[in-house]
């Protein structure tokens, strides 16, 4: 399931607010600064800090 566009122009990362990257086959955002990875479940990003994994 793809994320709409508009949505991952908007999307930051909680933490440090800088940008992510969509990763489409694994169904996560990527934050290169603070190195969290953030989950996609059912097309609907779960941006909490406290449910990222670093990568």
């Amino acid at each position: 399931m793809s994320i709409d566009p508009k949505l991952l122009e908007i999307l930051v990362c909680p933490k440090c607010r800088g940008k992510l990257e969509y990763r489409e086959q694994e169904q996560e955002l990527r934050c290169h600064s603070c190195r969290l990875r953030y989950r996609i479940d059912d097309g609907i990003p779960v941006m909490l800090i406290d449910e990222a994994e670093a990568f």
